[in-house]
Formats: C-alpha cells, sequence, structure tokens
C-alpha cells in the first residue's frame, strides 16, 4: 500500500456550520489548519487550493460536456500521482473527450503558485466566456483578502490541478501537502465547502465548510522524525527518577516524589521495596529519562541527594533544601 494510506484510520475533523457572509468561515478554517500544522511541526508545507466552479469552468471553455464535468473531474484528481500523458489517455479512449479538448484542459490545470499572481493570469481567460468561473475568481479574491488578514496567504497555493474526487463539494477545496523533499504521503490535511451534503441527510439546506488532519500520517512523519533524531522516541514524559542506593529508602523516594510532584515536576520512583540501582538507572536510561535523584542512608543523615543527569553522565552533590530549584533551572521550568 501507499507509504502513510491505511485501509483503517483515524481523522480530526473541524467543521463551520451555518449561514455566513462569504468567505468568513472558509478563510478561519484555513486559518486553523495552518495553526495545527504548525504547532504540530510537522515541517514545511503548503496548502493546494483551487474551487469546484473553476474547475467547472476550465472544462466549459476548455469545451468539455456538463454531463462529463465530474467523470473529467476525477481523471484530473489524479495528477499529483500519475503523469499528465496517461491522465490524458484515459480522458480520451476512457472518458470519450476529444485530444483537443483534452489539451486545452492541460494548459489551465498545470497552472499553480502564488494566489494573487495567479489570479492575475487567470481573469483575463474568463472574462465573457464563463460566468461560472469568474464567479469563482471573484469569491476567491474575497478569500484572499481574509487570508492575508489571517496572517496565511504565504501558506497557500493557487493550484488549478486540485480536483478533490468527492462529488459533495460545491465551492473551495484544499489539501495540504509537504514541500521538505519528496512527499510520499500525499495530503496530511484536507478539506472544501460542501452545501448541500447535510441537506441529503436532514432535509434542510446547511452550508458548511471543513476538513480533517490524517492522525496516522502526521504520526508517521513525527515518528519517522523523532526516530532519526539523538533523543529517539520517548514513551514517557517523566522528567526525573528517584532511585535509592540502600535498601529501605521506599518511604523517602516517596517523599521525594511528593515534594517534586508538589512543584510540578515529573517524577517517578521504580514500584519495589528495595530495587537495584542499576536496575533502577537502566529503567531510567530505557526510557529516556533525563535526571535521577539518588538518595542512601548517607544522604538522609546529610540532608542532601545525589543528582545524576542522565544525558552529560554527570552526577552532583545538592542539598536537599535546594532540589527542586535546581532541578527547574535543569529543567527550563
Amino acid at each position: 500500500m501507499t507509504k502513510g494510506r491505511f485501509r483503517e484510520f483515524y481523522q480530526c475533523d473541524f467543521d463551520i456550520a451555518g449561514e455566513y457572509d462569504l468567505m468568513v468561515p472558509d478563510s478561519e478554517a484555513l486559518r486553523l489548519m495552518v495553526e495545527i500544522l504548525t504547532q504540530l511541526d510537522v515541517g514545511n508545507f503548503i496548502i493546494k487550493l483551487n474551487h469546484r466552479k473553476l474547475l467547472d469552468g476550465i472544462f466549459a471553455v476548455s469545451g468539455v460536456p456538463s454531463e462529463k464535468f465530474r467523470p473529467i473531474s476525477s481523471a484530473v484528481d489524479k495528477l499529483d500521482k500519475t503523469p499528465w500523458a496517461e491522465v490524458r489517455k484515459e480522458m480520451i479512449e476512457a472518458k470519450g473527450l476529444a485530444p483537443e479538448v483534452a489539451d486545452k484542459i492541460w494548459s489551465f490545470v498545470q497552472l499553480n503558485g502564488a494566489p494573487r499572481e495567479m489570479m492575475n493570469k487567470l481573469t483575463p481567460e474568463f472574462v465573457e466566456k464563463n460566468e461560472m468561473a469568474v464567479k469563482a475568481l471573484e469569491e476567491l479574491a474575497t478569500l484572499f483578502d481574509y487570508l492575508e488578514c489571517y496572517g496565511v496567504l504565504d501558506k497557500i497555493s493557487l493550484d488549478l490541478s486540485l480536483a478533490r474526487g468527492l462529488d459533495y463539494y460545491t465551492g473551495v477545496i484544499y489539501e495540504a501537502v509537504l514541500t521538505d523533499g519528496k512527499n510520499q504521503l500525499g495530503s496530511i490535511a484536507a478539506g472544501g465547502r460542501y452545501d448541500d451534503l447535510v441537506g441529503m441527510f436532514s432535509g434542510e439546506r446547511v452550508p458548511a465548510v471543513g476538513f480533517s488532519v490524517g492522525v496516522e500520517r502526521i504520526f508517521t512523519i513525527l515518528e519517522e522524525r523523532l526516530a532519526k533524531s539523538k533523543d529517539g522516541v520517548r514513551a514517557t514524559q517523566t522528567e526525573v527518577l528517584v532511585a535509592s542506593i540502600d535498601n529501605g529508602m521506599l518511604k523517602e523516594r516517596m517523599k521525594i516524589c511528593k515534594e517534586l510532584w508538589d512543584a510540578g515536576i515529573k517524577a517517578e520512583l521504580i514500584g519495589k521495596a528495595n530495587p537495584k540501582l542499576p536496575a533502577q538507572l537502566k529503567y531510567a536510561d530505557d526510557n529516556k529519562i533525563p535526571f535521577a535523584i539518588i538518595i542512601g542512608g548517607k544522604e538522609i543523615e546529610n540532608k542532601e541527594v545525589q543528582l545524576k543527569d542522565l544525558v552529560a553522565k554527570k552526577q552532583d552533590t545538592v542539598k536537599r533544601s535546594e532540589m527542586v530549584a535546581e532541578l527547574k533551572q535543569r529543567l527550563g521550568k
């Protein structure tokens, strides 16, 4: 199967339903998509965007019969994975399109780039030729103004090859793809406007726009990145392991854990009364816990602890009264 494509998968959806002014919810959805992908730190990405009515306008001025708009749209949708020569062959041989019509479509769908630059290039192509496409361009101009207000217009590429094969989309359509190296995962988030879908089930027309984030695809990216990093993947958020050298220290370890927890430091102990110190440190190392507090009879008597930096392999004696402050400083809290 394609990398990042699963037979079963989870996705996180965001939708805005109801009557709103033109492109207000659409711009908010796109702003949120950018915010989510940025905070997840998936790497450099771009959101490819198109408009279903603009795509239909392209088909109309290219000479595609209206009854073939959807079949031809599904063929165009394959361009991100399939060479134009194969898509063209499907249009002509499987879907009965004239070769010159297919070539005219190609003159449009190969275009992509900065939104306003593309708008300036496209508008003269449709003025007085196709009212539907002109209307779509006007809507997109409004959307781009709002996206500029939200500070995310630089993340958008107006891409005329984007078709989104699902037939229920009625307006803007978009999908986010990674731009770092070869993208083998396809889109990591996608969506658009679907004004008629809810009404198919409720009997009442409810305009809506929204998008989905592919959870498994995001995890695939983050897991690969963490696996390659020097820190690897951590199985726990624990920051400090409270360990002991001598037997009979369980209660003392518990008291230190309580002190660290109360200070907002993520700490844990091995749940055994008398664990061996090497086993405790191995547990910390296996789980990439960065620090260990080590105590024994001598440390209890002197009111101090041993603070071991498990990354730097360095150990210091610290007064018990200064333990929390020292750990907070080292943890950047």
